[in-house]
């Protein structure tokens, strides 16, 4: 027998596939990435001056920019190809153990300094409001002199729309800076988008925490588990960047200005914060299973009590009927013609003075 089969029929509480999901990750297995289907390569050649943006539908048009230059350059490339990375690899002198965590599936995000590249890779989040789930799409970024690439798995999102404007607005700091500072405004630009995921987890937090104090059911059991795993996946893509950005402010890489170094701090400091708030969403999810547990068995004890009462205040009756049914030839008022009547009154009337007796004790 097969007791995933059984329990996805429960409902959500056992969400089989999506714990598969969250927990199926090996590093050491071959990867099995599928190839993109399109290619889109988007490339940012700018200066103080001026910028120039270039869309290509191949990898092989973005290989002519040079790094050198009084401009500096962003190349893009969404979809991946395992031919179109080792191309791009080869061309911009990046190691070849850079180029299997570029193509690799699942890695735990990181920072590596191999020749004259920096290489960091890290997860973008997005929450998903029709299945309420956090998606990850996993970004490497390598920067070289005067060169940021990156490498995206989707070529239909990302969070970096609002540096794109940045860089076409002449006034904008990025376009003042070299291409160490637009690799710090990319990790900031990450690093702030989680914080609108959280802001969504809390918000299904909050509603739920209502929800529970309104009224207890499986359904909340269910979204508690739910919720339990999203925080999972949060803290697994977002504990690991304070690693990778303190990688940064170690390093003693030419191609980061001291300048420079400061401002990774700020990112420090913001994924820092984020880690604290998704303890905090972790400690409240454990509130609210035990604020679960504690109205269940307060509904438990409502209706105990309330059988108890009952079966109290039917107990006089069961006992004078019990009394007048035995089998004697003389029993008190058995023939007396208000027998019954005097009967049934006390089988009132006894009820009756225990629920004032209980009433006057606060007993309910």
């Amino acid at each position: 027998m097969r007791p995933q089969k059984y329990l996805s029929l429960l409902g959500p509480m056992f969400n089989v596939q999506r714990t598969k999901e969250i927990f199926s990750v090996n590093p050491v297995l071959p990867v099995e990435r599928e190839e993109a289907r399109e290619v889109q390569v988007t490339v940012f050649e700018y200066s103080p001056e001026e910028v120039k943006e270039f869309k290509y539908d191949n990898v092989a048009d973005s290989l002519k920019f040079a790094a050198a230059g009084q401009y500096a350059h962003w190349i893009n490339i969404d979809g991946l190809r395992k031919k179109d990375v080792e191309v791009v690899c080869q061309r911009f002198g990046i190691h070849y153990l850079l180029m299997e965590d570029i193509l690799s599936i699942g890695q735990r995000p990181k920072m590596d300094e191999i020749g004259q590249v920096l290489y960091c890779l890290l997860n973008m989040l997005y929450f998903n409001d029709k299945s309420c789930t956090v998606e990850q799409e996993q970004i490497s970024i390598v920067l070289g002199i005067n060169l940021v690439i990156s490498f995206q798995e989707d070529p239909q999102r990302d969070v970096f729309n609002p540096l794109r404007d940045k860089l076409r607005m002449q006034t904008s700091r990025v376009r003042q800076k070299s291409a160490d500072y637009l690799c710090y405004s990319m990790l900031d630009q990450i690093v702030d988008n989680y914080f609108s995921v959280m802001e969504k987890l809390g918000e299904g937090i909050e509603q739920l925490e209502e929800e529970i104090i309104r009224n207890t059911n499986k359904r909340n059991l269910a979204r508690i588990n739910e919720l339990r795993k999203e925080l999972i996946v949060l803290k697994r893509n977002m504990v690991p960047v304070r690693d990778l950005i303190n990688g940064f402010l170690r390093t003693e890489s030419n191609l980061l200005d001291e300048a420079t170094t400061k401002y990774f701090k700020d990112v420090y400091d913001h994924i820092v914060q984020a880690s604290d708030l998704s303890e905090n969403y972790r400690d409240m999810m454990i509130n609210l299973q035990d604020l679960y547990l504690n109205n269940v068995n307060l509904k438990l004890n409502e209706v105990m009590k309330v059988m108890a009462i009952v079966t109290c205040l039917l107990a006089p009756a069961a006992v004078i009927g019990g009394i007048f049914g035995m089998n004697f030839d003389r029993i008190p008022y058995l023939h007396n013609q208000y027998g019954f009547y005097i009967a049934v009154g006390l089988m009132l009337l006894i009820p009756l003075w225990m629920i004032m007796v209980f009433r006057r004790r606060g007993w309910f």
